[in-house]
């Protein structure tokens, strides 16, 4: 991350005419931050049924000027009181920064903090920062033991769900890098927006951190809103968003479908166990998308992990972290330029191919990364007869034959190695959502079942009397043809 970053407040009001202009005036104060270059304040009034929208009105008419960092101010209202939740993704839809951070418009909370939640983004490259009511601080305000107890018991349940460690999941202060909240579908318009964020920031496999904060927590007298039906709703928001795998916002690249099969890591390893023999060490892996397939193949003495999803390159970068032999790179397969600067033994490309229009090209320029003896493993789906709904989301311009496979691979340059028919027990499935049912997604108790299934049909699929859902061609580089190649480019040049 850059050593200048811009940060993005989203203020959710409502019926806070006594505290919110306090609140705001408070964020002076990031003008301090070296880390700063521009702060966006996005102020949402959630229809308040007070004098709160004159009090905006007010401070709106007398905004300070700041000397070192750059504050932009954008004030919205709803029209009927929709919560919290609502309000936030309201806010989000201004807040073109590198970070965003919601701040409550009351004064529990003290924005001091959000310097220091910066300085970890800047030391740690983190996914997100969550401020600490519970963890060591220089004071905090003692207030309803109950009230604690039950943050505490959302924040154990939360992370049995999450398998995180936090201290304090109902925290206001969650710093997120903006390119990733915006890629996340946000649902609850309440209160369930705190643990639906933690899980889906879980699933995404975000690097979260946490930090020791202030807080002034406030009496119900004082005007605390949130009360214990909201502790249900929360427990309501575990379930619901605990078995959800709608973590991806709907893009070009169907991230929200393959999501979803990727809560079949069992298959993943079935997959990654086929192809292993036929595997080296210095490996260009096309289409890595978040990485379930490089965990199983690594370590390697280079591992060369590519996409063209840039969320999908943020979580591959976390692998990198901890993973000294593993690169990360865009690479687009129809494009020989993007390739890495190198020549590998192995080239893994699955599930790619079929997504461009020129296959032979993409083909080829995976052949040209290749050394003399390299091997290329690629996998591309079968039976033009199962084409269906499913493949047209999925950006599937075809299903191949085996002669219409291995014709492309020669044209690339390739000579068969070896040709493998793989998951049979999936072909039923594609064939009723896609060609029967017409759907544009698999069901999510579908992709469960069929990873319960994977250790018990995964030693009979070749058994099974049913057609092979993918092809599996092993590759090497055809010499004889590139040398023709090559006579036949130097006769041209020198005629």
């Amino acid at each position: 991350m850059e050593t200048k970053v811009s940060l993005g407040i989203i203020v959710p009001v409502y019926n806070e005419q006594y505290l919110v202009e306090t609140s705001l005036k408070r964020l002076a104060v990031l003008d301090e931050s070296p880390w700063l270059s521009r702060v966006r304040v996005i102020v949402v009034n959630d229809c308040s049924t007070d004098h709160t929208a004159e009090v905006l009105q007010q401070f709106r008419d007398k905004l300070w000027s700041s000397e070192r960092v750059q504050f932009e101010w954008v004030f919205l209202d709803h029209v009927n009181n929709e919560g919290k939740g609502s309000a936030i993704q309201t806010g989000l839809l201004h807040a073109n920064t590198d970070l965003v951070v919601i701040h409550d418009a009351d004064l529990e909370y003290h924005p001091e903090d959000l310097i220091k939640m910066i300085e970890v983004f800047v030391a740690e490259d983190a996914d997100a920062v969550f401020g600490s009511r519970f963890l060591a601080s220089e004071y905090r305000r003692v207030l309803f033991f109950r009230h604690s107890l039950g943050n505490k018991l959302l924040t154990l349940l939360t992370n049995f769900v999450t398998d995180l460690n936090l201290t304090d999941m109902e925290t206001c202060y969650k710093m997120v890098k903006g390119e990733l909240l915006r890629s996340i579908p946000l649902e609850s318009r309440g209160f369930g927006f705190e643990p639906e964020i933690t899980i889906k920031l879980s699933k995404r496999e975000a690097r979260i951190f946490e930090i020791p904060i202030r807080y002034s927590g406030r009496t119900y007298a004082e005007g605390k809103k949130i009360t214990w039906k909201d502790g249900f709703r929360a427990l309501g928001a575990l379930l619901k968003f605990g078995i959800s795998d709608r973590i991806y916002v709907a893009d070009e690249h169907g991230s929200e479908i393959l999501a979803r099969l990727n809560r079949a890591p069992r298959f993943t390893k079935w997959m990654a166990d086929t192809i292993r023999p036929y595997v080296g060490e210095r490996v260009l892996e096309i289409g890595a998308g978040i990485g379930n397939l490089t965990t199983n193949l690594v370590p390697r003495t280079e591992y060369y992990a590519s996409d063209i999803n840039e969320h999908y390159l943020d979580r591959l970068n976390n692998l990198k972290l901890t993973r000294p032999y593993l690169e990360v790179g865009y690479t687009d397969a129809s494009a020989g330029e993007t390739y890495p600067k190198a020549e590998f033994d192995t080239v893994i490309c699955l599930n790619v191919v079929e997504h461009l229009e020129d296959d032979v090209k993409a083909l080829r320029n995976i052949c040209g990364s290749l050394e003399k003896e390299g091997r290329a493993i690629v996998l591309v789906p079968s039976g033009p007869g199962l084409y269906g709904t499913l493949d047209k989301v999925l950006g599937h311009y075809r299903r191949y034959t085996r002669d219409q496979l291995v014709e492309a691979c020669a044209r690339a340059g390739f000579r068969v190695e070896k040709v493998l028919k793989f998951n049979r027990i999936g072909s039923p499935g594609w064939w009723w959502n896609g060609k029967v049912l017409k759907k544009t997604t698999f069901g999510f108790w579908q992709i469960k079942l069929l990873n319960t299934l994977i250790p018990f049909v995964r030693p009979i699929d070749r058994f099974l009397p049913l057609p092979h859902l993918s092809w599996i061609v092993i590759l090497r580089v055809d010499e004889r043809q590139q040398e023709q190649e090559s006579t036949l480019g130097q006769a041209a040049f020198t005629t």
